[in-house]
């Protein structure tokens, strides 16, 4: 299963030719991360946050321009003991014209102590209902 968010691209996301800014990508990514976290349950708020961001990658595939609208897929590839990848898609809505495509490695993070812990059991079992199933069926 996929999360799904729509994105509209605003005038102020693209470059002086007409394209959507590079930075703006990870932008989306990140609100798609972020609307991904809500839907899991992990709650959003500071004080309840328990997670980094490790690593992000962004490769853009196709041109997007100003007023379309895009569809950022979320889903998991890999789940560790202290960390999963999130792989990302952005598509243009209405086709099937990739746009781009990233990842990024979170980790789950105490801020009190200022070091990594072992994925809690609700959050690694809401993690799994967005496992990506390979061809070889493993994820």
């Amino acid at each position: 299963m996929k999360h799904e968010l729509e994105v509209s691209v605003r005038f102020g996301e693209t470059d002086a030719l007409g394209h959507i800014n590079n930075t703006s990508y990870f932008i989306y990514l990140e609100d798609a991360r972020i609307k991904f976290f809500e839907k899991l349950g992990t709650g959003t708020a500071i004080s309840d946050w328990r997670f980094i961001l490790a690593s992000t990658k962004c490769d853009f595939v196709g041109q997007g321009y100003f007023n379309q609208t895009l569809i950022v897929t979320t889903a998991v590839s890999k789940i560790g003991t202290k960390s999963f990848q999130l792989d990302h898609e952005i598509i243009e809505k209405g086709t099937s014209r990739l746009i781009a495509k990233g990842y990024a490695v979170i980790v789950h993070f105490n801020f009190e102590k200022q070091q990594s812990e072992p994925i809690p059991d609700y959050i690694r079992e809401a993690l799994n209902q967005y496992i990506l199933i390979t061809h070889n069926g493993r994820g």
